[in-house]
């Protein structure tokens, strides 16, 4: 079984892209459909936590049931985020890169330390 330390972004973005074109799924999948479901089950993921408090979300990773529901609605998600990525062309790992440095120097460390805001 491949693993985060060992499976490539590139070799995620080939499964999927094969696991599409061997559906013929490709009409289905275009940036705005795709967006689309991003959207919807980023909402499913949600679901796993509505209408608890901040302090029960954070067991949800002790109960079997409840951490599976939310590993299957997060491989949802970047699922689709490949596929996005795929369509569109975009290189993921520079994508993340880039925002990453955007991101610091939008909240530097020494200003956004231990706050969610200023």
């Amino acid at each position: 079984m491949m693993g985060d330390s060992d499976t490539t972004i590139h070799k995620l973005k080939e499964l999927v892209r094969n696991f599409i074109q061997e559906r013929e799924w490709e009409k289905f999948h275009n940036p705005k459909d795709l967006a689309e479901a991003i959207c919807i089950e980023a909402a499913e993921l949600l679901e796993v936590f509505q209408w608890i408090s901040a302090d029960e979300a954070s067991r949800q990773v002790d109960d079997p049931s409840k951490l599976g529901r939310i590993e299957e609605e997060l491989a949802d998600i970047f699922i689709y985020c490949l596929s996005l990525a795929n369509v569109t062309g975009i290189d993921m790992a520079n994508a993340v890169l880039n925002k990453l440095k955007k991101n610091s120097a939008k909240y530097p460390v020494e200003k956004y330390r231990g706050r969610a805001h200023l």
